[in-house]
């Protein structure tokens, strides 16, 4: 089989769990069955590369036109590659696309290859109503991109059954034409593991249990929610936020603002790194940390987790969308319910009694140390028995083979 992977994420050029999805799967899609299958990965970016069976291809087309509304730029630039990435498709018997940014390309692909549209659903942009502080009104230029594609698709991964329940309620996508297939992590990558040096590198005290996040500036992930719940931890534990990225200028600002305000108002040492670090730091940070800590207000699936999980560290994570999936209550970490504003809007109705809860959660673990390496125990053997990507692969390329030969009758 040709398997043709559009995305927008791909390394060098990753920045969430999409690309991370990408570059694990496609490098076992090119493992199975004795590697007789052809995948050519297709992304935004310069990057070149065949090894075997696997092929990647960066579109890294621009053109200097007028754009009156600063804000609409990236939509435009988007669509561009699209069109671009669409007529270097060398052939395909299916189409597999991941997020808005290439769906352009995936709908134009289907139709000129004749081939299976596949979707897999990262995140959904009517749950996304922050982006509009990105896009402008080009928020609506990807909502209609990302509607007309799933209208359109042959078939639909579900990174969870929340995501699964998700597509069928925004898009009418018939459940039979969705499977759900979760996340995975790559076991032998994220393990424990132990340098002492970072923790030097960053200035964060070895002496002292810590609390850590992972992940972007945005008010997806919740960042802002959890600095406004250090104040409300108990005292004496160091909160470190890997947290870089910024989608906008305003969040960038009100981060340093929020920071500068829990630095005041709490007795605890708070270590902001405003970048992305590499892989081997983030893992030793992982495996160093008392506690990860995830509070996202929109999460389809949240690999995050999985990746302190897999490092023998609980979670204490928001109750939404495929989180409840991953981290089991009392066993690998404790979850958070969300009350949120209701419909689309997914921000806690009531952000202030959302920190308190979060701080709570951390507050009835942190100091109990027995707890803690009990659920690190349980959080990697579930990672272990549920989470392998060759496993995930194998689902996968079943999905397509049967929609191939659905498609050809």
């Amino acid at each position: 089989m040709k398997i043709a992977i559009l995305s927008n994420e791909f390394p060098p050029n990753v920045y969430g769990g999409a690309g991370v999805h990408v570059e694990y799967l496609t490098r076992e899609l090119a493992k199975l069955e004795n590697r007789k299958h052809k995948v050519d990965v297709y992304c935004f970016g310069n990057q070149k590369e065949t090894k075997e069976n696997l092929s990647v291809k960066g579109i890294d087309a621009s053109y200097n036109y007028e754009s009156h509304d600063p804000k609409h730029k990236k939509f435009l630039d988007t669509v561009l590659k699209d069109i671009v990435m669409a007529g270097s498709i060398e052939g395909a018997d299916v189409v597999h696309c991941h997020t808005w940014y290439s769906h352009f390309a995936g709908i134009m692909a289907k139709n000129l290859l004749q081939a299976p549209l596949v979707l897999s659903t990262h995140s959904l942009e009517p749950h996304r109503p922050w982006k509009a502080e990105q896009l402008g009104t080009a928020y609506n230029g990807s909502s209609w991109i990302e509607k007309t594609a799933y209208q359109n698709s042959d078939g639909v991964i579900a990174v969870s059954e929340a995501m699964k329940n998700d597509v069928h309620a925004l898009y009418d996508v018939p459940f039979e034409k969705i499977r759900v297939i979760h996340n995975g992590i790559d076991l032998d990558q994220y393990k424990a593991s132990e340098n002492g040096s970072v923790l030097d590198k960053y200035k964060i005290d070895k002496k002292k249990p810590f609390i850590l996040f992972v992940g972007r500036i945005t008010r997806q992930k919740g960042i802002i929610h959890l600095v406004n719940a250090i104040k409300h931890i108990k005292p004496g534990y160091p909160v470190v936020l890997c947290a870089g990225a910024p989608d906008t200028e305003e969040i960038a600002k009100e981060m340093e603002e929020k920071v500068a305000k829990a630095k005041k108002e709490s007795k605890n040492d708070i270590i902001w790194i405003p970048e992305m670090l590499s892989k081997e730091d983030v893992i030793i940070l992982y495996s160093k940390a008392a506690l990860f800590v995830c509070p996202s207000v929109y999460e389809p699936f949240g690999i995050i987790n999985l990746e302190a999980m897999a490092c023998n560290t609980p979670v204490v994570a928001a109750k939404v969308g495929g989180i409840p999936e991953v981290v089991i209550p009392g066993e690998t970490g404790l979850l958070v319910p969300i009350k949120t504003k209701g419909g689309a809007d997914v921000e806690p109705a009531d952000p202030d009694a959302f920190a308190k809860e979060l701080a709570e959660a951390v507050n009835s673990i942190i100091d109990k140390p027995d707890t803690l390496a009990e659920m690190g125990k349980k959080s990697r053997k579930r990672v272990e028995e549920h989470f392998s990507w060759t496993s995930i692969a194998a689902k996968t390329l079943d999905f397509y083979t049967a929609l191939a030969e659905k498609f050809k009758k």
